[in-house]
């Protein structure tokens, strides 16, 4: 029978230290592997940086991190601009990124999500008074349309996209270049009548309306283009596959159970709603 030696003091602290240095290796392992990294840019209302007067996240950020805390894992941010947050992802220095669109090219860095964070519907923002409203790609023609440097409609309408493209439309496509503000001075552009529509995610311009304070000036108008615009989650391939497919899984089946009225109060707190859903 193996007999225990009695712990004397002289050997206390030592091996306490031992045990506490043990301890605080594995809470602290436990603490990396349960840490979700997060790299995101800023696309207000779904994701957003936030400032001291301002905390919040964005619908998508508080619907990841609520799927995720229920799961155990804390999340950790990093706020950068979609080419650099692609790239870590990439390199592995962010575990995923949660609003991407789907491309074949696009598989060979990240492992998509089986379930998309939200179907965008679109709509376009016109003057108030203005009776225009989209009919296909023959109805924007002669109307001033403004959208951004690199911007690409493709997957919600081809022919939209195209029109864009062509250089014999140049005289009628504003391209606005800028950092951060390039929708606020599009929507600004609109009211003082330099331009005459804009189209985007619908959650985007509801939201912008109304932080904007331009509802006696502008609106939102339907139809948008012909389909909605489908953002998924991006995961690194630099996670270990069986881990990677764990993240994925906890997403897939967090967010097909975020329906209803737990949903309704995310889209709530920002003042913003979608019918689709």
């Amino acid at each position: 029978m193996l007999k225990y030696k009695k712990l004397t003091t002289k050997h206390t602290p030592r091996l306490l230290s031992a045990a506490l240095f043990i301890l605080g290796s594995v809470v602290t392992h436990q603490s990396q592997a349960n840490t979700l990294k997060v790299c995101y840019d800023q696309w207000a209302p779904m994701t957003i940086f936030p400032t001291q007067g301002a905390p919040s996240r964005g619908v998508v950020i508080d619907m990841l991190a609520q799927i995720y805390a229920a799961k155990g894992y804390q999340l950790d941010y990093y706020e950068v601009p979609l080419a650099r947050g692609l790239n870590m992802v990439a390199e592995g220095l962010c575990d995923m990124l949660p609003e991407y669109l789907y491309s074949e090219e696009a598989e060979q860095d990240f492992e998509f999500a089986g379930q998309a964070t939200f179907s965008y519907p679109s709509a376009f923002v016109v003057r108030r008074n203005d009776p225009w409203r989209y009919a296909g790609i023959q109805s924007v023609k002669g109307k001033r349309i403004a959208t951004g440097p690199g911007w690409n409609y493709s997957s919600m309408s081809v022919d939209y996209q195209a029109y864009l493209d062509d250089p014999s439309n140049s005289n009628f496509v504003e391209v606005i270049a800028g950092d951060d503000d390039v929708v606020d001075r599009i929507f600004r552009m609109i009211k003082d009548k330099r331009v005459d529509l804009y189209a985007d995610n619908e959650l985007v311009l509801q939201h912008l309306l109304h932080r904007l304070k331009l509802n006696d000036d502008l609106v939102i108008v339907r139809p948008g283009l012909e389909k909605n615009l489908i953002e998924i989650p991006i995961f690194s391939k630099k996670i270990p596959t069986e881990k990677r497919k764990q993240l994925i899984k906890i997403w897939d089946q967090g967010r097909v159970a975020m329906q209803g009225a737990q949903l309704q109060k995310l889209l709530e707190k920002y003042q913003v709603t979608l019918g689709d859903e």
